[in-house]
């Protein structure tokens, strides 16, 4: 019987993870070293570093969450391993749903047939696998096609990456309103999004009126770790009200 949870997916796990955390750090010390010869004000730099760590935080528990979501399937060294390199959340959960009911099975309980969970560690692998790829091999070309469209059209530059930015959160919205025709549970995603753009208002309201200037830094993990934490009655109260 195989184990999800063996000492050899942890070890190969372990030595991906050491890798990516090395690389991270060789990373840092070689733009702050950059950053200092080219004459950057030092206080602006510990600015950024602490802004960018606490702007980790929410996204962190998200993927937290996810890890521990997905172990119970899968064990904990394979969602630890795609969650902490390259996977994202809203990708690795429906791969790993849709190659477990094509095998035949769920995500309920522990994965042991090595047949089944290769499977599903294929699946997650090879379908993210086109973005970087794609990124190296033609990100340039578009992106220098984008400046160039901003130099010919500054008006229609600005048009379309507002256009970009718009599909990339259509793409998020499509997840969260794909269960409204379920009924009043089904919007339960959408409620918990309201409730975390509210938070994100009354942060932009101590930043404009208030003058909280630091907020600034702290507005998007604010709003969502209370979208998180506001998930949970605000699904207890629409179980009780369906019934």
């Amino acid at each position: 019987m195989f184990d999800p949870n063996g000492p050899l997916m942890y070890g190969m796990t372990a030595v991906v993870i050491a890798f990516v955390i090395a690389m991270s750090i060789r990373f840092i010390v070689m733009a702050w070293k950059r950053a200092k010869k080219i004459g950057m004000d030092p206080k602006m730099l510990r600015r950024v570093a602490v802004s960018s760590a606490i702007f980790t935080i929410a996204p962190a528990v998200s993927i937290l969450l996810g890890v521990i979501a997905l172990s119970r399937a899968l064990g904990f060294p394979l969602p630890w391993l795609r969650l902490s390199v390259i996977g994202a959340l809203t990708y690795e959960t429906p791969a790993a749903a849709s190659a477990a009911s094509a095998m035949g099975t769920d995500l309920s309980n522990l994965i042991t047939d090595p047949v089944t969970f290769a499977a599903i560690a294929w699946v997650m692998t090879l379908g993210i696998i086109p973005g970087p790829v794609l990124v190296p091999t033609i990100g340039k070309k578009i992106e220098n096609g984008v400046m160039r469209i901003r130099q010919k059209d500054e008006k229609w530059g600005s048009l379309f990456m507002t256009a970009l930015f718009l599909g990339m959160i259509s793409a998020f919205l499509g997840m969260i309103f794909a269960t409204v025709s379920e009924g009043l549970r089904g919007w339960i995603p959408c409620f918990v999004m309201i409730a975390s753009a509210l938070i994100m208002c009354v942060c932009a309201v101590f930043v404009k009126l208030l003058h909280w200037k630091w907020m600034e830094d702290y507005a998007l993990p604010i709003s969502m770790l209370g979208g998180m934490a506001l998930s949970i009655p605000i699904t207890n109260l629409v179980n009780m009200i369906a019934g």
